[in-house]
């Protein structure tokens, strides 16, 4: 009897171990996926509309355009450029001071228009360049459309190729757990056909198969966490900056898509394995 446990255990804990790893993999690709998505949308947000302003803008006028452009819903922020703040931006990027040669100031003011991420993108760029255009005292409009091109473009393929990659995580994710959890169940189908033959109903068959596959899964799942949490305090460590990317909640559902993956997926498993070998008759045991 002390074997028999000894066996269960050994083969507990390399099940356990097994999908420890594949839910550390997809607990990673989620967690770069969402990472991902907050680059993008950050990388969005940096993209800006510059209205250059007429010379003879008054200062009422320009708090009321603030406000207009405020109020708008495609809007994130609005920064205030002034000639002199220009004129040193300029001086400092060139480490010479063009009012010297030209006599004057040959910058206008300006305000830097910062777009919601969901607005970021080509098509609704025009219409609010149009839109931006109505705007009063405003002589010029400047930004890039190459370089908005490049940017969709660049996020668009990075997001096809994450999906596709979590896709096939987690297709093989499902067939590595399923078959880690078929051995399981198979060394029991004997314990299983015997019930069987007692007259014991299949969900009382099903049952301890189902809760020791589930507290695997929790298990699994708890200590993928754990590694994947470690794995993000070393980059962190190692990387400060990207804590602009990691938010609270991009840990939370990177530790609760791999706790309820765990337990889903063993369960199913679980109960995919025990119902082959409830309907498998005796004789077939044998050559399974």
């Amino acid at each position: 009897m002390k074997r028999q446990v000894s066996f269960f255990n050994v083969q507990a804990l390399t099940s356990c171990i097994s999908m420890t790893l594949v839910l550390v993999l997809l607990g990673a690709v989620t967690f770069f996926v969402l990472t991902a998505h907050s680059l993008s949308k950050q990388v969005r947000e940096n993209i800006a509309i510059t209205l250059l302003l007429s010379d003879d803008v008054t200062k009422s006028e320009l708090e009321n355009i603030q406000k207009s452009l405020n109020s708008k819903r495609y809007v994130k922020q609005i920064d205030y450029i002034s000639k002199d703040k220009a004129l040193l931006e300029m001086t400092f990027d060139m480490g010479t001071d063009p009012s010297e040669f030209i006599g004057h100031n040959p910058f206008s003011a300006s305000l830097e228009v910062g777009l919601k991420a969901e607005f970021a993108n080509p098509d609704s760029i025009k219409w609010i360049a149009k839109d931006l255009q109505k705007t009063p005292k405003v002589m010029d409009m400047l930004y890039q459309q190459e370089w908005v091109d490049t940017i969709n473009t660049m996020i668009e393929k990075i997001s096809i190729v994450l999906l596709i990659l979590a896709t096939l995580l987690t297709l093989v994710s499902f067939a590595l757990i399923n078959n880690t959890l078929r051995l399981s169940v198979y060394s029991k189908r004997f314990s299983i056909h015997t019930m069987k033959l007692v007259g014991a109903s299949w969900s009382f068959i099903r049952r301890p198969f189902l809760l020791k596959s589930m507290s695997l899964g929790f298990i699994a799942g708890l200590a993928a966490d754990c590694i994947l949490t470690l794995g993000i305090v070393v980059l962190l460590n190692q990387e400060p900056d990207l804590m602009e990317l990691i938010s609270p909640e991009t840990l939370i559902i990177v530790g609760s898509v791999v706790m309820i993956f765990g337990l889903l997926i063993t369960l199913i498993c679980a109960f995919v394995s025990v119902n082959r070998f409830l309907n498998m008759r005796a004789q077939d045991l044998y050559t399974a």
